[in-house]
Parts: structure tokens; sequence; C-alpha cells
């Protein structure tokens, strides 16, 4: 590999400074066949430059998360003249950014200015494992921010009350559901789309490069799909959750929603059954007698008025117990109406005296 009189020559100790690998490690390499056997030259070996390009591309490969086992594939397959240029464009497609957000980098006095002014170490470690902070060798006294947005997205809500740890706790369950998102979003690609270019272990350089240009084409989708979902949702709770707290009427009509119990043997209808709360801040009836049969729950609507008028007149505390009450009363009346006759005919008042 050194025939080139164009290549430099370096001796292992050279190699390893300028690659950034360990003498060590270089050796181990060799061993396993991912870079090829120095020039013996006497009782020194000499490297040259394919020797350094070689071990680049495999710290890049592993940078990426690839195994050492895959990159030997990968190497050998370029090696047999097969081709590399697509693979690696490939790799360096899906393992390239996947947001035109840019990193910054913010100075400890900063950081403890934008939340509280006064140092919290516990916080800045738990940022950092996170990733929402970096540590930068050699500056105890600046951080590297992967992503301003999320660090702006904490500041923000630290400003509105809420406490370092909730939002840090909140970001690892957020992270934990994003991540199964994007799990499936790429099992669902690969089986519908990249299944036919990843046949070969690894891909023909054809196919290499008509898959990288496929995930170009992709890497917006994911996160379209997310924001738009997102915002649905949001505005679907986010009312909800509203009109909860304000005792507003839902959306969809001026009607308070009532969770009611449907006994299994009431002899009522579905939809007449007994309301228990109006909501998750009210107060459920009383418990039923002993003897009562089990019951399920569903949904009434009631006008809103209805509910202010009775919250008017036995409060807001008692408003399911009232409704209970006042429904299984009805209930009770219209059961006693069915089995005393109310209205005598025509013969039997002519006899009446």
């Amino acid at each position: 590999m050194s025939g080139r009189p164009a290549d430099a020559e370096y001796r292992i100790e050279d190699l390893a400074h300028l690659s950034g690998a360990t003498v060590r490690t270089i050796r181990a390499y060799q061993d396993r066949g991912l870079l090829p056997k120095p020039e013996r030259r006497g009782r020194a070996n000499v490297y040259a430059d394919p020797h350094l390009a070689r071990l680049r591309q495999i710290a890049d490969l592993l940078e990426r998360g690839y195994t050492l086992a895959s990159i030997k594939e990968l190497l050998e397959a370029w090696d047999a003249g097969r081709g590399l240029g697509g693979v690696l464009g490939l790799v360096a497609e899906v393992g390239g950014p996947w947001t035109d957000e840019e990193a910054g980098r913010i100075s400890r006095r900063e950081l403890d200015a934008r939340f509280g002014g006064r140092p919290d170490e516990a916080a800045v470690a738990e940022a950092v494992e996170l990733g929402v902070l970096e540590r930068i060798p050699g500056r105890e006294d600046e951080f590297l921010v992967p992503s301003p947005q999320e660090l702006a997205v904490a500041a923000e809500l630290y400003a509105a009350g809420v406490p370092l740890k909730a939002i840090s706790g909140h970001l690892w369950e957020l992270r934990g559901q994003v991540e199964h998102i994007a799990a499936r979003f790429l099992e669902f690609t690969t089986e519908h789309v990249f299944a036919r270019y990843l046949e070969h272990s690894p891909p023909t350089d054809a196919d290499a490069v008509e898959a990288a240009a496929l995930v170009r084409r992709l890497r917006p989708l994911a996160q379209q799909s997310v924001d738009a979902e997102l915002a649905r949702a949001m505005r679907l709770f986010a009312t909800r959750h509203l009109q909860q707290h304000l005792g507003a009427a839902p959306a969809q009509g001026s009607a308070e929603q009532l969770r009611t119990p449907t006994s299994a043997n009431s002899g009522a209808p579905a939809n007449s059954a007994t309301p228990t709360t109006a909501s998750p801040t009210d107060h459920a009836a009383p418990p039923a007698p002993a003897a009562a049969t089990t019951s399920t729950t569903e949904s009434i609507a009631l006008p809103v008025g209805t509910i202010a008028a009775v919250q008017a007149l036995v409060g807001e505390k008692n408003v399911a117990a009232f409704v209970a009450a006042a429904a299984e009363r009805e209930v009770q009346a219209r059961t006693l109406d069915s089995l005393v006759p109310t209205q005598l005919n025509r013969e039997e008042i002519d006899e009446l005296p």
C-alpha cells in the first residue's frame, strides 16, 4: 500500500497520534482484519495514508453506532470491489442531523441566571445526563447546548413556576414516548420502503445510493407527522382541560358530562342511569346500600343551566349527590305509576256514588 511515492509514511506511534487511536487499538484492528498489514522494512513496520484513512473511516462508523463486525463486513465488500461510496453516503445520510437547529453554547453564569440565579449542581448534572447540556473538555464555565430550543422551553417552564425536578422528570418521560414513536416509524418505513434495498448485506452501491435519496425525502415526514398529531391532541385536551376547570360547556354542545352508574337490574333504560359525578373535582354520590347490585359507569349530558341551578341550590360539592337522588326518586315514582292505574274508565266513573 505504500508503493506510491506521494504517500506519507508513518511509524505506528505517528499513526496513532494522527488517527486518535491507540497503538494497542491499531494492532487489534490488524489482528481482526479491519486494517491492512503494514509494509515490513527490516525490523520496522511502515504505515501509509491509506492506513490513516481506514482508521478514520472505522472511527466514524463506530461513532455512528456500527459494531466492529458490521464495519468489517462493509470494508470487506469495499475491498472486494463492490464499491462502498453509496453505502457510506447512506450511513452519512442516516447518521446526519435530523433537524435544522444548530447547537449553541452557554456560560455557567448565564445558565445560572436563566434558572433562578443560584448554582444548582444536581440540576446541571441531570441536564448533562439528559443531553440537554454537554460538558466541554477544559471549560468548566461553559457548556455545549445541542438544542437551544429545548433549553429555552425548560427556562420558560421554570419561569412559569415549574420546579426543575419536575421539568427533568417530564423530559425523561417524554423521551421514552418519543423514542417509541421513532422506533415504530422506522419499523414502518423499513417494512414498506427500505426492505427491498436491504436484501443484500451490505447493500449494493446502487441500492445504497437510492436508499440515501429516499432518506432525504422521508426525513421531514416523521417530524411533520408528530407535529400535526401533537397539535391536534393539544387542541383537543387543552380545550377539555380548560372547560373542566372553568365549568364551561364542551365545544360540541351546551351540556355537561356526568358519569353515571347503570345497575344490571334497575329496570331503567341505560340512558337514564343514575349520575354520580359531574367532573373529577366533584364528589361522588353516597355509597349504595349493601344489597344494591354492582353498577358500571357511563356519561350523561346535562344542560349547563341545569348544573348551574343545582349548584346554586345545594352547592358545587353536592351536585352529583343531588342529581343522583333526584334521578333515583324519579325512577321510583315512575315504577309506582306503572303499577297503579292513573285513570278510571267511564263505566267506573258512572258507578261512583
